[in-house]
């Protein structure tokens, strides 16, 4: 069972057209980065969301297992 922080995020990639950072995230759902980055990589564990460093930044994006998942 996803969190309510973990189904918002969900919801918020999907709704992306590019990848967004863990900055973004965080402003998004008006949590504080350290969180973000927690559930971000707890969703990466679980094959919801991809991620790409580009330089100091994490871009992160829904895969296609986690767009699945919203859909339900």
């Amino acid at each position: 069972m996803k969190s309510k922080i973990d189904e918002k995020l969900l919801k918020y990639l999907v709704d992306e057209d590019w990848p967004v950072t863990t900055e973004q995230v965080a402003k998004e759902l008006k949590i504080s980065w350290n969180t973000a980055q927690l559930h971000l990589y707890k969703l990466l564990s679980e094959g919801m969301v991809k991620y790409k460093k580009v330089g100091r930044q994490n871009q992160w994006a829904v895969t296609e297992e986690g767009k699945k998942l919203k859909e339900k």
